[in-house]
């Protein structure tokens, strides 16, 4: 048996009828760029968000920078964040002439630990930005706190965290803004790059909409500096098809998870990620912790399994000009990055999948 880390052939197969006419609609108006498809998946994602406004935008990268920018973090300022996360977090940062600030993260969730923010303060800090990673979100209370006390942002990256919860309110509903990816493999994936901003408040909103439109009032009405990041109207049909059954699709996600979990609870030198009493977890990525990970992967993959890490190297060991803090270390984002394995994890999988690589992590562990 093989089984793939992500298949997004056989979730098109079952929603095929449905975007084949999503997207002949779009050809039919020839709204390619920004247009009425947009504006429906805007409006939908709001509500699902919990959130007065969403604005779609050309990919996460640019969700996460133009919402700096509205904010008005520029040159000078500091952005805490975290170091283990894919390099958008704080290209998006640079990109605005800021800079990034590490801190580590929980243990459990490799999460932001709000317990670091102190130590991470200085006179120019203008802003946090927790990662809610893998599809769980860090523990926003005391984060939201700490921002209220020092007059700062809270620009949350939910790119991986469509539809997770923190305390019964929507990733993305908690900040001053959030952000997301519908990279296609993502919970909710465009079928190529699109993004999203996400907030309550209609000046940041309206602010964001003339940036991503060459800041543009109206057509050849400049106010601002914008970009080109406006979202297309094919990836917005389909967004607006496949959003109708996120709830499903992050449950069946969860169940998959509970399947692993319950399967490999009792493997020696491997640990199964933890849900964090204060949320859901979505699952948009299964990421276990295994002690022998370079050798675990090479037996998977003789066997057809497929699998990832993320990420393997933490961002403050980069050679990236401005990712360096000095002498600084996170051990437990390190600890993260040198042990974390992503096993198979797409709403389609069946039970029989699962067991599958369960069973081979199970058959390795007693032989080595």
């Amino acid at each position: 048996m093989n089984v793939p880390f992500l298949d997004l052939r056989v979730q098109y197969a079952a929603i095929r009828p449905e975007i084949e006419h999503g997207i002949a609609q779009v050809m039919a108006e020839a709204a390619f760029a920004g247009g009425p498809f947009v504006e429906k998946f805007e409006h939908a994602f709001a509500e699902y968000c919990q959130t007065d406004h969403a604005i779609g935008v050309a990919n996460g990268t640019e969700a996460l920078w133009l919402a700096l920018l509205a904010l008005g973090i520029g040159a000078g300022d500091e952005v805490i964040t975290v170091p283990n996360t894919f390099i958008a977090t704080v290209e998006a940062i640079h990109f605005c002439g800021a800079k990034p600030v590490f801190v580590d993260v929980d243990g459990k969730t490799c999460n932001m630990d709000p317990s670091h923010l102190e130590r991470a303060l200085t006179s120019r800090t203008a802003a946090i930005m927790p990662v809610h990673l893998y599809g769980q979100t860090a523990d926003m209370d005391p984060i939201m706190a700490f921002a209220k006390k020092h007059g700062l942002f809270v620009v949350e990256d939910a790119c991986q965290a469509h539809g997770a919860l923190y305390k019964g309110r929507k990733a993305g509903s908690i900040g001053d803004i959030g952000c997301f990816s519908f990279y296609p493999g993502k919970n909710l994936g465009a079928y190529g790059d699109a993004g999203a901003v996400v907030t309550s408040d209609r000046q940041l909103a309206d602010r964001i909409k003339m940036l991503r439109d060459h800041g543009q009032i109206k057509k050849y009405h400049h106010a601002l500096i914008g970009w080109n990041a406006r979202m297309d109207g094919i990836q917005a049909a389909v967004l607006s098809i496949k959003l109708k059954y996120l709830p499903e699709w992050n449950e069946k996600r969860r169940t998959h998870a509970a399947q692993y979990s319950d399967l490999l609870k009792d493997v020696a030198g491997l640990t199964t990620p933890g849900e964090a009493a204060y949320g859901t977890h979505v699952y948009h990525v299964y990421a276990v912790h295994c002690t022998q990970r370079e050798a675990l992967r090479e037996y998977l993959a003789d066997r057809g399994i497929g699998h990832g890490i993320h990420y393997p190297v933490p961002l403050h060991k980069q050679p990236a000009p401005g990712l360096q803090n000095g002498e600084d270390s996170f051990p437990v984002a390190e600890r993260c990055a040198g042990q974390t394995l992503s096993l198979p994890m797409f709403p389609e999988m069946r039970p029989e999948q699962i067991a599958y690589v369960a069973g081979h992590i199970k058959a390795y562990t007693t032989q080595s």
